[in-house]
């Protein structure tokens, strides 16, 4: 059984929330998170809130399954749209920054 949750306008950018997944991918539940305890990055918490997400999921579609028994089968962090702001610069210009956002998705699985 497969159990998918997504967690969208995250605002940290795409790349460096992907350095962080990388490091989980096809891990186990229990181990999924203790690796994120241990990432000193604002993206293991998020990853981590989206983890929970999908194990109460899963928990709560079949209540007999063991998070022991869950392992990350799919993780897929893409870019979500971008806040644009400007700055103001020297001799009345203006400069654009770009606030980006991320959209985090993970697919437990049992391994039946």
């Amino acid at each position: 059984m497969e159990t998918k949750a997504v967690s969208r306008y995250n605002r940290i950018s795409a790349v460096k929330a992907r350095l962080v997944a990388n490091e989980i991918r096809g891990f186990s539940f229990p181990e999924a998170i203790d690796i994120l305890r241990a990432i000193p990055r604002k993206a293991s918490k998020l990853l981590m809130k989206t983890l929970y997400s999908a194990a109460a999921g899963a928990k709560y579609r079949n209540p007999e399954i063991r998070e022991n028994n869950l392992y990350i089968k799919k993780i897929v962090i893409d870019e979500g749209p971008t806040m644009k702001r400007f700055r103001p610069r020297a001799r009345g210009r203006a400069s654009r920054i770009r606030k980006r956002l991320s959209t985090i998705e993970i697919v437990l699985s049992d391994e039946n």
